[in-house]
């Protein structure tokens, strides 16, 4: 597809506010027109804030954004051919609901049977046809936020910008208007670009999902996509319920985790690489076992004791656990299963497996994601003092006598600390540097942090403590835990 077909181009786009921090740093996309694109992601990731950039209402700090070609990046919200439905819907308490749709075509001076017969229209296509004289006060929130997409489409915009436009509705009342949402799409015929932090929403509606985290685009891609094929961590825990370990790719379509050989699909990690590995709950084949079984045949390839038809025969990796927990889910049941060797696993199934119940697992090839690691290690730049030590995170850190030697004094230097090696203290004043708790991702036998110090830096710890989201926490890094390689 050429450039010219896209109906929004974002290029390099970046918004710094007055305090110094980014909203967004080096955004780029584009959308197609007619294509119905949601940007999804957590609080604070940036995703209203590229939407506002879209519609004008905040300017970019660096990059242009094009709108058929032509560049809108310093263009006021009014001479935009875009609308944009709020999370709040802003309808105009002293009006009803015909003059609230007709109040953008009034100021624009429509003959007035052109303003009748187009509000008509927008109230049809949003199912309000018979609340033309209601006081909007009088209408339940999904109906507010009926007139407000009306208002909005009225106008006959290019593009149709959504603000979570859906977070105030109760759950029924939202899974109702998705539909009726996805619905207006196709009849209409006009580009939607959705903002939304829920992965089900955006997955049910949604032509592509554009996936933000920290001011930047984590994936691109259709639902399936970004549901089956995720980039990385944070997308495949965000999106949806996911097992993560670590793993090595031992050679292409062969991958070792929870210290058992697995075939899988992919290949080009090389060989003997580390690697992280997804696996959604509902791929898991789980079945009751002979509560006789030798749990040392775990990595054994050979056909146990099956007395469920539905699952799989043949040349899999079965490996064996206890059940912890069970819940209903209303459509299946969500199970907790630790391995004999101490992994955690969540299985959904539509069967029932009481706590305590010894039960087979396996997981077909195909199922297998393997991704490639973001980082294997914490690294900062950092310089040599007097006196073996080494200046990192704007704090003076003791190293061992056989890293410090190695260099002199004002050599800058790449420090490297393993992630299981930084210690996290209850008491903040306890360690060199504070900071929050920013992200936890359980990996099966461990957690996976992200601290982010008082100075906006963030530092990865393996632990097998449990931590909260925001926890206030020391951190301390021993001597020998540090790493020194002579930078670049």
């Amino acid at each position: 597809m050429t450039k010219r077909e896209y109906i929004i181009e974002v290029n390099h786009v970046s918004k710094q506010f007055e305090d110094g921090k980014y909203a967004l740093r080096d955004v780029s996309l584009n959308v197609r027109k007619g294509e119905f694109v949601t940007i999804l992601g957590p609080s604070g990731c940036g995703k209203t804030t590229l939407l506002r950039c879209i519609a004008g209402f905040q300017v970019a700090s660096e990059g242009d954004i094009l709108l058929k070609g032509e560049d809108i990046t310093q263009t006021p919200p009014h001479k935009r051919p875009v609308n944009t439905v709020f999370q709040k819907y802003a309808l105009f308490p002293h009006l009803n609901v015909f003059d609230n749709v007709a109040f953008g075509l009034k100021l624009k001076k429509i003959a007035k049977d052109d303003i009748i017969k187009r509000v008509k229209q927008a109230l049809k296509t949003v199912g309000m046809t018979d609340y033309e004289f209601r006081d909007v006060d009088s209408l339940s929130g999904g109906q507010q936020q009926r007139v407000a997409i009306a208002r909005a489409i009225v106008n006959q915009p290019e593009v149709l910008l959504l603000d979570e436009p859906l977070a105030a509705l109760d759950l029924k009342m939202r899974k109702d208007m998705q539909l009726e949402l996805k619905e207006m799409h196709k009849k209409l015929g006009i580009t939607f670009i959705y903002v939304t932090h829920d992965q089900e929403e955006a997955l049910t509606l949604s032509d592509r999902v554009i996936v933000m985290n920290e001011g930047k685009i984590q994936q691109i891609g259709t639902p399936t996509d970004i549901y089956n094929e995720p980039v990385n961590c944070f997308v495949a825990d965000f999106i949806g319920e996911s097992n993560i370990l670590n793993g090595t790719m031992i050679r292409d379509k062969r991958v070792e985790f929870c210290d058992l050989e697995f075939d899988c699909v992919d290949k080009g990690f090389g060989e003997n690489t580390a690697v992280d590995v997804v696996i959604r709950p509902e791929d898991i084949y789980i079945w009751n076992t002979n509560p006789d079984m030798d749990s040392e045949q775990t990595a054994d390839y050979q056909d146990e004791y099956d007395p469920e038809d539905r699952v799989p025969k043949g040349k899999f990796t079965k490996w064996y656990g206890i059940v912890e927990s069970c819940i209903f889910k209303g459509v299946h049941y969500e199970m907790a299963v630790k391995t004999d060797n101490g992994y955690e696993f969540m299985v959904q199934d539509y069967h029932e497996f009481k706590p305590g119940t010894p039960v087979g697992m396996l997981v077909k090839p195909e199922d297998i994601q393997v991704m490639r690691k973001e980082r294997l290690w914490n690294s900062f730049k950092g310089e040599m003092l007097e006196g073996g030590k080494v200046r990192f995170l704007d704090e003076d850190w003791d190293v061992s006598d056989n890293q410090a030697e190695k260099f002199s004094v004002g050599d800058n230097v790449e420090v490297h600390v393993a992630f299981e090696r930084v210690t996290l203290l209850d008491h903040e004043d306890d360690g060199v540097l504070s900071g929050d708790v920013h992200f936890i991702l359980y990996k099966g036998d461990h957690y996976h942090l992200t601290v982010r110090t008082d100075d906006g830096d963030d530092i990865y710890v393996d632990t097998n403590d449990v931590w909260d989201d925001g926890d206030r926490v020391g951190i301390q890094i021993a001597p020998s835990s540090i790493r020194l390689v002579k930078a670049d």
